[in-house]
């Protein structure tokens, strides 16, 4: 669904990645760890296609990302749902709102959507949220509202950058099943995080693959997660 051959990354001169292969099948459940600054942003944001590759190769469902057409990225957008680690939420429109943004952007009709709609925020825990604004929401409603959003077009991977960093442990857990439950559905999930308490959690759940960027290059964790 998403891989990478050799791939790397320069901003400035300065390289960030370097010989980065990495597979994400169907229905697979990644997690992604290194201190801060070691990459992990940059190569999600390679596997989502907002960067291209300085060197190497970026296939997204089957297609070389330098051979797609604006349009064709687009497309292929809709089939990767991300949640970003600060959210992105537009302030003045509510949280349901906000969660049916991409229905929006993609032409379908939110007003048929309804249904999919109630359905998910129940399933995240927000109905009675539903017409709160993002800055009236906690942490870890807010996280929670970021995930509905990335799937309400029903994607074939979600890709969540540190997505429970600012929430306590109790609210992280509930947002890692929420994660494992999309998984058993069969997405693809890929995780970026530096919390290893929550690795060993999920890995009690689910047969998770857990990867660590050093030293710019990606590699299989220790054992000892």
């Amino acid at each position: 669904m998403i891989e990478l051959a050799n791939a790397a990354f320069s901003y400035g001169g300065t390289e960030i990645l370097t010989d980065v292969n990495l597979g994400l099948t169907p229905g697979s459940f990644h997690f992604l760890t290194g201190p801060s600054g070691s990459g992990k942003t940059t190569l999600l944001r390679l596997c989502f296609m907002e960067l291209l590759p300085s060197a190497g190769q970026v296939n997204i469902f089957g297609r070389d990302v330098r051979s797609m057409t604006r349009d064709e990225v687009a497309e292929a957008r809709r089939r990767i749902g991300v949640v970003h680690q600060d959210c992105k939420f537009l302030d003045h429109l509510s949280i349901a709102d906000n969660i049916a943004l991409p229905l929006d952007v993609s032409g379908r009709d939110t007003e048929a959507e309804r249904a999919n709609l109630d359905e998910l925020l129940a399933w995240v825990g927000l109905s009675h949220r539903a017409l709160a604004l993002p800055a009236q929401l906690s942490g870890g409603e807010r996280q929670r509202a970021a995930l509905a959003r990335a799937v309400i077009m029903s994607p074939d991977v979600i890709i969540a950058d540190e997505p429970t960093g600012n929430i306590d442990w109790e609210m992280a857990q509930r947002l890692l099943r929420l994660l494992i439950e999309l998984n058993r559905m069969g997405k693809t999930v890929l995780i970026a995080t530096h919390d290893l308490n929550l690795i060993r959690s999920a890995k009690a759940h689910v047969s998770a693959r857990v990867l660590r960027l050093h030293q710019r290059r990606l590699q299989a964790a220790g054992a000892e997660l």
